[in-house]
């Protein structure tokens, strides 16, 4: 058993916690979980996007300009316990930047996806997310989207066998909708992935992405999770969970939830009582560093250059994924929050953050430990929540 199935096996199986996994939505955040790992002695997964983290040949990625092999050498640097475990967030075909903006065709978005996860594991990543939901035009035929999952599992398997590393790998091919998975549809593709496995004698999945009626839009969880009433042709989203949990049991394979952002404590002290085993969260991390900034800015009367990040983000459109009715959301301000992480790398916001200092006299190391502090305080309501202290 290696070190990370160890981890995994103390902390879900014997303590019966839910782990958590971070999106690196900034520098700060990564050095939020860093020092949280470290502090408190806990594994956190880093799961990074291709948007967020990718190789320098496919473009690198927009949190602080790492590309994988720099982002995994100052993480790996940095890491003293090695409690941080880098995880590959849905990795696949038409999941990069490149592949988006050139509307490539599936051969060739395939095999840049190929080429993503050989540089995710020369590069020390313990956890592969091969994820085939997208196709062109964001759709895709099932029987597609399984042809591809096959031969990226297939490659992944293959390619960490001859560099003799040891990784686990993460499936689920659906985009998270607000709802439950079926029952029928959840054993059926578990009876297929591991039948393809048996017979090629590959590693079986480690983990499984479910939907558990979370759904991340602009700045709270519309999902059916914390629906205060039934859903009409719906069984209880509890319930749910109870059944999806022992489809999971049978199979020997751990439950992984995505979009839990924004979710009450309540909701998230319930995680580890039902037996969710790991919880991925991004976008409000990325929020809460943005809104840090915001009213720092405020705080110190800094109106026009508030006014100039405002714009920043407003205009880099990176909004427009998380609006719910683009024809009628009117709020400007809501979208230049929802947008501010992805401009943080940018030379425009250095320039903001270099005004900043001159004009209120205080460093940009004073100014990003205020910001580190806002991800560090949203992150440790998940890792508390979650029993990972206890």
């Amino acid at each position: 058993m290696n070190k990370t199935a160890e981890i995994l096996n103390h902390f879900l199986v014997k303590r019966r916690n839910t782990m958590l996994g971070v999106g690196p939505m900034s520098k700060n955040c990564v050095d939020a979980v860093l020092e949280i790992t470290n502090q408190l002695n806990i594994p956190i997964f880093l799961i990074a996007s291709r948007r967020q983290i990718e190789c320098k040949s496919l473009g690198g990625g927009y949190c602080n300009n790492w590309d994988t092999k720099s982002f995994s050498k100052y993480v790996f640097k940095k890491d003293k316990k090695k409690l941080t475990i880098l995880s590959r967030d849905h990795g696949g075909p038409f999941q990069g930047n490149v592949e988006i903006e050139k509307k490539n065709d599936y051969k060739t978005t395939l095999n840049q996806a190929k080429q993503s996860f050989k540089f995710d594991i020369d590069n020390n990543f313990k956890i592969i997310h091969i994820d085939t939901s997208y196709g062109l035009d964001k759709i895709i035929p099932k029987t597609k989207s399984l042809e591809m999952l096959f031969e990226l599992y297939a490659f992944v398997c293959n390619y960490a066998k001859k560099q003799k590393k040891k990784i686990l790998i993460e499936i689920g091919t659906e985009e998270q909708t607000g709802s439950a998975n079926s029952f029928s549809e959840l054993e059926d593709f578990l009876n297929t992935v591991f039948n393809f496995c048996n017979k090629n004698n590959f590693q079986k999945p480690t983990f499984v992405v479910i939907q558990s009626g979370t759904k991340v839009m602009e700045t709270r969880n519309v999902g059916i999770f914390e629906s205060p009433v039934r859903i009409k042709g719906e069984i209880p989203v509890e319930i749910q969970l109870f059944k999806v949990l022992e489809i999971c049991k049978k199979f020997n394979i751990f439950m992984k939830e995505h979009n839990a952002d924004y979710l009450t404590n309540d909701s998230l002290k319930w995680h580890p009582k039902i037996g969710i085993h790991a919880a991925n969260v991004a976008p409000e991390y990325g929020v809460a560093e943005t809104k840090a900034f915001i009213n720092l800015l405020k705080q110190k009367n800094q109106k026009k250059i508030l006014d100039q990040f405002l714009e920043l983000s407003y205009k880099s459109k990176k909004w427009k994924k998380w609006i719910i009715d683009l024809s009628s959301h009117k709020n400007d301000y809501e979208k230049s929050i929802i947008a501010g992480h992805y401009v943080f790398s940018t030379a425009e916001f250095e320039d903001i953050k270099y005004k900043l200092s001159q004009n209120i006299k205080m460093s940009i190391r004073e100014i990003d430990s205020q910001l580190k502090y806002s991800v560090k305080k949203s992150i440790l309501r998940y890792v508390e929540n979650f029993g990972l202290t206890s």
